[in-house]
């Protein structure tokens, strides 16, 4: 099983080679964006079949990101996709994908079906830029940023540009706090965590490898831009220019290119817009290539459509919820320690001292409620006789079955048809493609019953005996 574990900055470095590799044009999957938004993402990360494993928490929802391997190898990032699953399944988790590129979001829709929530913000969408129209802003169509350089550099003759060194800081931090007044002027939550993060990551850029460069013009430092190469892309995660020298920004952001963007680097990552619309304005102005969409996910599992609990019938059973006039019952049934021995769920760990009948009856509709599971009361000739449940539903429409039987009707063949009555609902009308089960080694009349009610074996360990059953078989 996955251990997820908060994501400090000291661990950063040594993931750098998965951020090296990765080709989703994406800033999200970067040191320097993992840096700057990963206290206010609460984000933590695993490894697992080589790849990367990351999940942001947002809203009191936890979001993962695709698995980034460090070779590149799709199988392994599929692999670690079914561990991303296991672990969400396994935690009570709901699977919500974040960041997705538009390359891997066809696999992911097949994957889990169409009962999935897509959405592609456009404010959290990339500007991708070709690196080579940056150092020359070539043709008619940039003619006003040649305008604006050629503004500068003929207003600021002592116009210099300078690769970033540790002796550096002390002059960039103060010219960053003189950029900083405006900026914490617009009272803004995410402005000012940018901000936060833009002085916090400086004394990292060697340690990260990142590229750094600065402008100055009149004995002082007017702008700096900060990237970082993935791939064949460079991502501009700061650029800070003063305000009052016009030209500035466009100057920088050429020098910069010049400067770092030779070799295999094709591309700018210039990062979102976060919904500014004067930002936006601005980064279409420089004709992007591409809008690098963005893609979150909200895998729905089966029993998540289901508003209520379904009646349906057997030969002689019915099986259907639980009503209050039989309270009494289930709780005879719940409380039936001998029975309940095999039944892998202790009610005494959760429950009040001595709970009353109906404690038991708004457990399991809580449960529901909260589709934790789908529990069903069996019913012979109208009375109440035993338990079927669905329960630990997974993301790729399959789900464990269980069941229980009142010792006054067991040996007469209830429990195996209220496993076949319930799985034949999972299958038709919840669509399941595979209903799974378990039972403890020492439970041999449950063990064959599963086996009676068209079950295959699925392996065992030191406690249980596995088994699982297909909407094929």
């Amino acid at each position: 099983m996955i251990e997820f574990q908060k994501l400090h900055r000291t661990d950063i470095a040594r993931l750098l080679p998965y951020f090296r590799a990765q080709s989703t044009r994406l800033s999200n999957y970067s040191a320097g964006f993992l840096f700057m938004w990963s206290r206010y993402m609460d984000t933590h990360f695993a490894e697992e079949e080589g790849c990367l494993l990351l999940r942001d928490r947002y809203v009191g929802n936890h979001y993962f990101y695709y698995p980034v391997s460090r070779t590149g190898d799709a199988a392994a990032e599929e692999r670690a996709l079914a561990h991303i699953e296991a672990y969400c399944r396994a935690n009570n988790m709901r699977l919500h994908f974040t960041a997705i590129p538009r390359e891997k979001l066809a696999m992911l829709v097949e994957r889990y079906g169409e009962d999935l929530h897509v959405s592609n913000i456009r404010r959290w969408r990339d500007y991708l830029y070709a690196a080579e129209d940056f150092q020359t802003y070539p043709g008619g169509k940039y003619s006003g940023q040649r305008n604006h350089v050629n503004k500068f550099k003929k207003n600021n003759p002592d116009f210099s540009f300078h690769v970033f060194t540790e002796k550096d800081l002390p002059e960039v931090q103060a010219f960053l706090c003189e950029y900083a007044v405006a900026q914490y002027a617009k009272a803004d939550m995410l402005a000012d965590e940018e901000m936060r993060g833009v002085f916090e990551i400086l004394p990292h850029i060697a340690e990260y490898g990142m590229d750094c460069g600065y402008l100055r013009a009149g004995g002082r430092i007017v702008a700096l831009s900060v990237g970082e190469r993935c791939g064949d892309m460079m991502i501009v995660h700061i650029e800070k220019a003063l305000r009052e020298m016009p030209g500035a920004y466009p100057t920088v952001a050429q020098l910069f290119a010049q400067a770092f963007c030779r070799d295999k680097i094709r591309f700018l990552n210039r990062e979102d817009d976060s919904g500014d619309a004067g930002l936006r304005k601005s980064k279409l102005q420089y004709l992007p290539v591409r809008l690098i969409d963005k893609y979150n996910l909200a895998v729905r599992r089966s029993i998540d459509g289901l508003s209520q609990f379904p009646e349906f019938r057997t030969s002689r059973l019915v099986i259907k919820a639980v009503e209050d006039k039989d309270a009494a019952r289930f709780a005879a049934l719940a409380r039936d320690v001998e029975l309940n021995r095999f039944w892998g769920y202790d009610w005494r760990e959760e429950a009040p001292p001595d709970p009353p009948d109906a404690w038991f009856l708004e457990d399991i509709r809580s449960d529901f409620k909260k589709k934790n599971e789908l529990p069903l009361g069996l019913f012979f000739e109208g009375e109440l006789i035993g338990e079927v449940v669905l329960h630990n539903f997974g993301y790729r429409s399959e789900a464990e079955i269980g069941m229980r039987i009142l010792p006054a009707f067991q040996g007469r063949g209830f429990a195996r048809e209220g496993l076949l009555g319930l799985m034949e609902y999972g299958f038709v009308k919840l669509g399941l493609e595979r209903i799974e089960a378990k039972c403890f080694r020492a439970n041999e009349v449950s063990a064959y019953t599963l086996r009676a009610a068209g079950m295959r074996a699925a392996g065992e360990d030191e406690t249980y005996l596995y088994f699982y059953k297909t909407a094929a078989m």
